[in-house]
């Protein structure tokens, strides 16, 4: 007899085991379905990992200027495995967390391919050979995402890394060349720069991050440059070919046609939702190659199946929009009234300097017709904070627009963007206008007053910010 189940998922990322522990504190009778490990991308391949690298590279700078601070380092060493070792370290660490946590949600957890059969039931090919049946009464589908590769001539070598790959590098090359615009170039490009790795980015778009507002990009840009990052923009590549001692890249610039080589080469041109093994037509699931579409309670056109995160349109490709949407189709299949809106979803590139953003960039609210469009700035070059740490590359830019100069966008680059953006995503959330962001009290001295500082500088002038 196979099991009875309130709800099966497909997929243990970050939607899919969310879903899990949200449907198991209510109380339902749930299992998830995982391929692999628990955590998904993000967890094991990803966000997580991408981090613990990105704090060893920002360090490793760091302290080739700690004689700033009085500390005179006169060796320093670098040991690249034991920063794979620490990365390993806690990405296992928070797969266990994740076990026990559904242990102690008394969630069932199957490891093998899953595919849902109908609404009512699930069929999963354990790693064994054997054929396992799940029968539900709900289905969530969280299958994720997969790397996008592009129709180029040589982008099928087997030795062209993707970042999974790129994050468990045994050794570090003497150079990389980087295929791509979007975050994951980007933040492939600040680790191994960070890391002493000569960096080459070549992307075929004339900008970067096209939902990012221009004005910031360019800025990133800018530092990112000064860091020793070679960029080549408008070259798309017409040929890859495997040498001896790395790759050769013919690539059409507008000088003309270009050779570039590199010892490694990581493709990092962006991501496409995955359904995994669903035969999304025999089922009766709306869907085409942008995503699964679904509707503001996460549920797909056939009753009692949902779909949540990467797989999903529309995309984000964010973990942490994967875990509210997972929060929504537990709490939906619990007869609970939960939705999921989109319009103020923050959204961080963890580069040196940092670029975070919610809302509307300025081009968006321009494009949108939008009355009285106003913006705010405060650069981090007059914080007292970011000059305590030394770090005053970057700015707070602040949208607004209407007659009452409602926030509708924030963009920050800069020390901890990714952590002060979230004052911006209240503002646009909750239609905060620039007059309430400035009567806030913000404590001193802090990186977020340069939040306060551009809101005065749309409602009335940023104090420490002199005027010429």
């Amino acid at each position: 007899m196979s099991e009875k189940y309130q709800v099966v998922i497909i997929g243990g990322g970050p939607g899919g085991y969310l879903a899990a522990l949200r449907a198991g504190s209510l109380g339902l009778k749930t299992a998830v379905v995982e391929k692999d490990t628990l955590g998904g991308v993000c967890l094991n391949h990803g966000c997580i990992p991408t981090k613990v690298l990105t704090h060893g590279a920002a360090m490793y700078r760091r302290l080739k200027t700690a004689d700033q601070f009085g500390f005179i380092i006169k060796e320093m060493e670098f040991n690249y495995p034991q920063l794979q070792k620490k990365k390993q370290e806690v990405v296992k660490e928070l797969v266990d967390h994740i076990d026990e946590l559904m242990e102690n949600k008394k969630v069932d957890v199957y490891y093998g391919d899953a595919r849902a059969l109908s609404a009512s039931q699930v069929s999963i090919k354990a790693s064994n050979g054997d054929e396992i049946k799940l029968d539900t009464e709900n289905v969530i589908l969280a299958t994720g995402s997969d790397e996008v590769y592009p129709p180029t001539p040589g982008i099928d070598h087997p030795d062209i890394i993707t970042s999974k790959e790129a994050l468990a590098l045994e050794e570090l090359p003497e150079t990389m060349a980087v295929i791509g615009g979007g975050v994951i170039a980007l933040e492939m490009a600040s680790i191994f720069m960070g890391l002493g790795v000569k960096v080459r980015i070549v992307h075929r778009s004339e900008r970067f991050l096209r939902k990012n507002d221009l004005e910031m990009v360019r800025r990133l840009s800018t530092y990112m440059r000064k860091s020793g990052l070679e960029i080549m923009m408008n070259s798309p590549i017409e040929l890859i070919e495997k040498e001896e001692d790395g790759f050769k890249l013919t690539v059409n610039t507008k000088k003309g046609q270009e050779i570039v080589k590199a010892e490694s080469l990581l493709l990092a041109v962006g991501r496409k939702p995955a359904f995994g093994d669903q035969d999304l037509e025999s089922l009766g699931v709306d869907y085409d190659k942008s995503g699964i579409k679904v509707n503001s309670k996460m549920e797909t056109s056939v009753p009692n199946i949902y779909a949540v995160g990467d797989a999903t349109y529309p995309n984000y490709f964010l973990a942490h929009t994967a875990y509210h949407q997972g929060i929504v189709a537990a709490e939906n299949i619990a007869g609970m009234e939960a939705h999921f809106d989109g319009t103020a979803v923050p959204s961080c590139l963890f580069t040196d300097p940092e670029l975070a953003y919610v809302g509307l960039s300025e081009e968006e609210a321009k494009e949108k017709g939008l009355d009285n469009i106003k913006t705010g700035k405060f650069p981090f070059s007059a914080s007292g904070k970011a000059a305590t740490q030394d770090e005053k590359e970057g700015a707070v830019k602040i949208i607004t627009a209407g007659e009452d100069d409602k926030i509708v966008g924030m963009h920050i680059l800069g020390p901890h963007a990714s952590d002060l953006i979230q004052e911006g995503t209240m503002a646009v959330a909750k239609g905060v206008t620039a007059r309430e962001m400035a009567e806030l009290i913000h404590p001193h001295p802090t990186l977020c007053e340069s939040v306060w500082e551009a809101a005065m500088g749309l409602d009335k002038d940023a104090l420490h910010l002199a005027r010429r």
